[in-house]
C-alpha cells in the first residue's frame, strides 16, 4: 500500500512540476514581450499614424479614381450614343486592375511618408530630449 501512495505522490508531484515550468514558461513569454513594447519606439499615435494615413489614402485615390471613371464613360456614352457602353465584363476587369494598380501605389507611397514623417517626429522628440 505504501508502495501506491509513493507512486500517486511521485505522479503528484511531478504534475505540479510541470505546471509550475508551463508558468514559469508563460511568465518568460509575457515578459519578453513586455520588453518587447516597452523598447519600441512607436508611440500608439505614431501606430495610428501609420495605419490612418495609407488607410485613407488608398480609399481617397480609389473614390478618386471611381469618379474619374464614370466621367469618362458617361462622356463616352453621349459622344457614341450608346447606353450600354463600358457596362462590358472587359471594362469592368479593366476598371479592377486599374483599380489595384492605383490602390497599390498609393498605399505603398503613403506608408512610405507616414513611415518618414514618423521616424522624423521621433528625432526630434529624440534631440530635445538629450
Amino acid at each position: 500500500m505504501s508502495d501506491e501512495a509513493d507512486i500517486q505522490t511521485g505522479s503528484e508531484s511531478s504534475s505540479s512540476d510541470r505546471a509550475v515550468a508551463w508558468l514559469h514558461n508563460i511568465d518568460e513569454k509575457v515578459n519578453a514581450m513586455r520588453e518587447e513594447r516597452e523598447q519600441d519606439p512607436d508611440s500608439m499615435v505614431d501606430k495610428l499614424i501609420k495605419f490612418a494615413i495609407p488607410t485613407v489614402a488608398s480609399m481617397v485615390a480609389g473614390k478618386l479614381l471611381q469618379t474619374v471613371w464614370n466621367k469618362g464613360l458617361d462622356s463616352r456614352r453621349s459622344s457614341t450614343g450608346n447606353e450600354e457602353f463600358g457596362n462590358g465584363i472587359m471594362m469592368a476587369a479593366a476598371f479592377a486592375a486599374i483599380s489595384a494598380a492605383v490602390s497599390t501605389i498609393v498605399t505603398q507611397l503613403s506608408n512610405r511618408g507616414s513611415q518618414a514623417f514618423v521616424t522624423r517626429k521621433q528625432q526630434r522628440h529624440n534631440r530635445k530630449s538629450q
